[in-house]
């Protein structure tokens, strides 16, 4: 959009200035990558948004978890959409927002993450021709909102990320995964709280186990980027999800089937879905296979991509994309 300009009112009943926001769900502290490595599966949120006059607000949310979504102030969207017009110094407008959600919520696959990069992004469409927003400045007002720069880096950027703090501002380098993995998620009826799943870590671990986790974080970038063969070697752990595995018994269980079998299972973020890092797309039936004679409980599998492209925003009435990494 040209510095300055606004669009004409758009089509389907949308106002002046309403943006089109699509981001992909996180597989966060991706085991020995914890709170630094992040992937991108190809699970969505989309959502439409314009700003309304008077401070009114007005939210629909639709999909998964819908029933469990706040309607007025403390939406999370809603909430990272003003306090990035509060950081630029605009007054935070009334919004009508659309939810249309695909990405589980309470799994381990980023929903709150993916909330806060689609508030992050809408407001930077929004705010168009008003303030400019770099991409430093996105991972940090949503840094900011989520706590942790892995958990939104791959919902705003796409692809697999490292990210980390640089004297105390989020940074990030996203990197383009080998094509020969195929990700596959075995996703539960049951949830996990993000916070209970960290509080059973402990404070400090063996100087072994540290180094030992250094060596198979630097391991699993090279075995995403060029060689899926090492992907069960890379994807080794002993300070995360060791000590989660008491309060998600059902997903260790299945991680250690999988593992047996020579795939690259791992706990998604929090939990509590599986994340299974496959070095081909028919290996991904194989595990299939092998977690219905395993376990008893119900797990959907999902057959994924690694999502590239990120989060990404349009203007409705233009048609273009303003903004996509």
């Amino acid at each position: 959009m040209a510095q300055g300009s606004r669009p004409g009112a758009a089509a389907g009943g949308w106002g002046e200035g309403a943006v089109a926001i699509r981001v992909p769900a996180t597989s966060a502290n991706l085991r020995p990558g914890f709170d630094t490595l992040g992937l991108a599966p190809s699970i969505y949120d989309e959502l439409t948004v314009e700003e309304l006059p008077g401070g009114e607000l007005r939210i629909d949310v639709s999909g998964t978890g819908a029933e469990s979504i706040a309607r007025d102030e403390s939406n999370l969207v809603a909430r990272s959409i003003w306090h990035v017009f509060e950081a630029v110094g605009i007054d935070a407008p009334g919004l009508r927002i659309d939810a249309r959600n695909g990405i589980p919520h309470g799994r381990g696959l980023g929903s709150s993450g993916a909330a806060v990069a689609a508030g992050v992004l809408a407001a930077k469409g929004l705010l168009a021709g008003r303030a400019e927003l770099s991409d430093t400045d996105l991972l940090r007002y949503a840094t900011e909102l989520e706590g942790h720069p892995d958990n939104v880096a791959p919902a705003l950027f796409g692809g697999l990320t490292i990210a980390w703090l640089e004297n105390g501002v989020p940074q990030h380098k996203k990197l383009l995964v080998h094509r020969g993995v195929s990700p596959l998620v075995f996703v539960p009826e049951t949830t996990m709280s993000t916070s209970a799943a960290r509080g059973l870590q402990p404070s400090q671990v063996p100087h072994a186990d540290a180094v030992f986790n250094v060596s198979r974080s630097a391991l699993l970038i090279a075995a995403l980027m060029q060689s899926p063969e090492l992907l069960l070697s890379a994807t080794d752990d002993k300070l995360h999800q060791t000590y989660r595995a008491e309060a998600m018994p059902e997903t260790h269980r299945l991680v250690q089937a999988l593992r047996a079998e020579g795939f690259a299972a791992v706990v998604s973020g929090a939990g509590p879905s599986v994340l299974v890092l496959a070095d081909g797309p028919g290996r991904r039936l194989e595990a299939v296979e092998v977690a219905r004679r395993a376990v008893d409980t119900a797990w959907e599998p999902l057959m994924l991509a690694v999502d590239f492209k990120g989060g990404t925003v349009r203007d409705i009435a233009e048609g273009a994309l303003e903004h996509e990494f």
